[in-house]
């Protein structure tokens, strides 16, 4: 049986980020967490991240409140190997990050839902992605109804990699759930295809 998933929590100390910032994010934690010998989170494939929020500064920039948060999304099980990240400092590109004590958040659910990356092989082709979308969904065994927005992209690296919004209403309570649990698309550790409620988002 799959263990729970939850959202674990931690505040954030720091001014600016880059607002394209999901592969650095994946990156520092990578290097905070893992060893030469044990890359366990990259073989990790029920381990998400949030994208962090805070204020469009322009400029590619995102300015922090005291509301911003690294949230992970990952197993109850799981739990203890990230407790780690406890007051450690982050780099995010040039950026400093300082943690704080984690908040572990159990998911809710909601009627709709939305992600605010969702990426698939061949997503600049809007009906094929509508068209994985709906696939994805019923191997899942949700019959909500998905919609897609805007075309957006992200980086990776060197390379721009394109994404759309994506809102799911219409959702049973437990089907709510299981898109939080699983998602929808690839790259879940770059923040993509991880789902919240939308009426909180």
């Amino acid at each position: 049986m799959e263990s729970p998933r939850i959202d674990l929590l931690f505040p954030l100390h720091g001014h600016e980020i880059p607002l394209d910032h999901g592969y650095a994010l994946y990156a520092a934690l990578s290097h905070a967490l893992e060893s030469a010998t044990d890359p366990w989170l990259h073989t990790r494939e029920d381990v998400g991240l949030h994208l962090i929020r805070g204020s469009y500064r322009g400029k590619g920039r995102l300015a922090l409140s005291p509301a911003s948060r690294i949230a992970i999304r990952l197993p109850v099980t799981l739990v203890h190997k990230f407790l780690l990240l406890a007051g450690q400092q982050l780099t995010l590109g040039t950026d400093p990050l300082r943690l704080g004590i984690p908040q572990p958040q159990a998911l809710q659910p909601a009627p709709a839902l939305y992600a605010h990356l969702v990426t698939t092989r061949n997503g600049q082709d809007e009906s094929r992605f509508d068209t994985e979308m709906a696939h994805q969904l019923a191997e899942l065994a949700i019959r909500g109804s998905p919609q897609r927005g805007p075309r957006r992209s992200f980086t990776i690296k060197d390379r721009k990699v394109v994404a759309h919004t994506l809102l799911v209403s219409e959702l049973t309570a437990e089907e709510s759930i299981r898109l939080q649990e699983h998602g929808l698309g690839g790259r879940r550790k770059l923040g993509c295809g991880v789902f919240v409620p939308w009426q909180t988002r």
